[in-house]
């Protein structure tokens, strides 16, 4: 059997393990399948542990330590429950709550998780059904908890799952807890040093309605002209889609509180289905998840079409313009929702945006001309979330305004410290509401914005590649980086692993303030590349970003920048 093939001995010996006690029938089962039928995939699940990356886990579920599986969720949470023990009795009392998406075993895996914090003398909130992500941020700081567990795989294919870890403020852990949590993860290596309880245990509580109803009340306060909502509301016709997740628990809800009724449903994408039956990969950034809408859209001639990702923290925007159909980007969406709150918010002093360093520049040239400030981070949410809560931890802080990373992410509010679907989507509508009585849309309006600061294209490009060469190919470019790609000269690399930013003309060196990361940016006078690889699948991305007074064949551009750069990776 699996003796006869070419595989480590590590993974040879821990498979054998997995066909012992006390691994139940139904994984030992599945590991016998796993060697009869995909036997490639044994290194992947029993070579290496899979590893609780700066928030959590993604993967294929299946058995071994190097797959999801109620084993290493059991694992995990023993670790993390270590690590909250630390803080004592106090911290264990305000305890952990849990939410989860649609996806197959995400309920077995929040249980689970339930059953060992429990096990540990920790308190637990746990969701009666899914919820979405953004929900989960908001429960952890209403509920006064020490920490939070999402179980969801966002918008990976329906083989996959995850599990993310929060912290008390709300957004998911970030260092000094994310290193410490590892450590404590490390230290569990088998089911037997796991302690767990039935989930009758009186610490396992469910998440009451009045949560739920306190998140609705805490939107309810961030809309900007609420009267006018509930009075034209009606009129403007939305097709939504959850794409069968869990924004179907909340969004629908939440539009029709604010006065937008008239809401159609993607019939095949309503019901919550971890098979993901319309599409195999349920991004909504891609053009086939987001088919069924767009024709429902066109058939009713909807002022809208929202669609959220499968746990709803990410939202995609398309609409008719005239006869036709158009799809906004993650940055356009997010350029005309910041558009609208400089003009209608009327921001309070030093107020603040977060965005990401692939995120476009427009925003930072928006928010700075209006006179707010603008940080740049790293990819991923959690860091907009670190900025909110260090901001409010000093009596000089900055007021928070809005968050929005490219990849459909947005934060208006501080009510939770996640992207959030629910709010982006209740935003949308109100602004598409407030320019349809000007007898405008939303991209009539994104015309004016460019008029005004010139046109911004940004695109993204990537290279799939086996995950043991990233490292290497990303060393490569940094030892032969270019001065000139195509037409356009490098003004100045920053390097964030060495977190050094060079100008290069003057050869000034100066130091960067971010975290360390695998990044680098390539700047010149009217572009930008980003190249990273990817945290979560096997693949480089490079970011590429453009801009100009007019069009100017900007996509051409950006297009001749990625084979260019390419040459410098493969």
């Amino acid at each position: 059997m699996y003796m006869e093939r070419d595989v480590e001995k590590k993974a040879e010996e821990t498979l054998k393990d997995w066909l012992k006690e006390p691994y139940d029938k139904a994984t030992r089962d599945a590991v016998k399948e796993l060697v009869q039928n995909n036997p490639n995939k044994i290194e992947v699940a029993f070579g290496e542990r899979l590893k609780f990356g700066t928030a959590g886990l993604r993967a294929e579920m299946g058995p071994g330590p190097g797959l999801m599986n109620k084993y290493t969720v059991q694992m995990v949470t023993q670790g993390l429950a270590d690590y909250i023990s630390t803080f004592g009795k106090a911290a264990k009392a305000r305890g952990v709550a849990i939410c989860h998406d649609c996806r197959i075993h995400s309920r077995l895996f929040a249980e689970t998780a339930a059953s060992v914090l429990a096990g540990n003398g920790i308190a637990v909130y746990i969701v009666k059904d899914l919820r979405p992500t953004p929900f989960l941020s908001f429960a952890v700081r209403e509920l006064k908890c020490i920490a939070g567990i999402n179980i969801t795989a966002s918008h990976n294919p329906k083989e996959y799952n995850g599990y993310k870890v929060y912290w008390e403020d709300g957004a998911q852990v970030t260092f000094p807890h994310d290193t410490e949590i590892i450590k404590s993860i490390d230290k569990i290596t088998r089911p037997v040093e796991v302690s767990a309880v039935n989930l009758d245990h009186p610490l396992i509580r469910p998440i009451e309605q009045k949560t739920e109803a306190a998140y609705f009340r805490a939107l309810q306060r961030l809309a900007i002209n609420p009267h006018f909502n509930r009075e034209k509301g009606k009129t403007l016709t939305i097709i939504y889609s959850p794409l069968n997740g869990a924004g179907i628990t909340m969004i629908p809800e939440a539009l029709r509180l604010w006065g937008f009724k008239s809401l159609h449903l993607v019939k095949e994408q309503e019901k919550p289905d971890g098979n993901f039956p319309t599409t195999p990969y349920p991004n909504p950034e891609t053009e086939e998840a987001l088919k069924l809408g767009l024709l429902q859209l066109q058939d009713k001639k909807a002022d809208l079409l929202l669609v959220s990702d499968p746990d709803s923290d990410r939202l995609s925007c398309s609409l008719l313009h005239g006869t036709n159909a158009v799809r906004l980007t993650g940055n356009q969406l997010g350029i005309l929702l910041l558009d609208y709150l400089i003009r209608f918010k009327q921001p309070t002093s030093k107020w603040a945006v977060v965005t990401t360093v692939v995120s476009s520049p427009l925003i930072r040239k928006m928010t700075e001309k209006h006179g707010g400030t603008c940080f740049e981070v790293l990819t991923g949410f959690k860091y907009i979330g670190e900025k909110i809560h260090q901001w409010e931890e000093t009596d000089h802080g900055y007021n928070f305004l809005f968050g929005m990373e490219e990849s459909l992410g947005y934060l208006y509010g501080t009510h939770a410290r996640d992207k959030d679907a629910t709010i982006a989507a209740l935003m949308t509508c109100e602004m598409a509401l407030c320019y349809k009585q000007k007898k405008q849309d939303l991209v009539d309006r994104l015309s004016e914005i460019y008029a005004e600061y010139g046109i911004h294209v940004e695109s993204q490009h990537v290279i799939e590649m086996d995950p043991k060469k990233m490292g290497s190919s990303m060393a490569k470019l940094r030892q032969n980086l270019p001065t000139h790609l195509c037409n356009h000269e490098i003004i100045a690399v920053e390097d964030y692993l060495s977190q050094k930013k060079l100008t290069l003309k003057t050869k000034r060196e100066e130091t960067l303030t971010l975290p360390k990361s695998d990044m680098l940016i390539l700047r010149m006078q009217h572009a930008n590349l980003i190249i990273r690889p990817s945290g979560t699948e096997p693949k480089i991305k490079i970011y590429g970003q453009a801009w100009a007074a007019s069009e100017n064949k900007l996509q051409e551009e950006l297009a001749a920048l990625f084979s260019a750069i390419q040459l410098f990776v493969t």
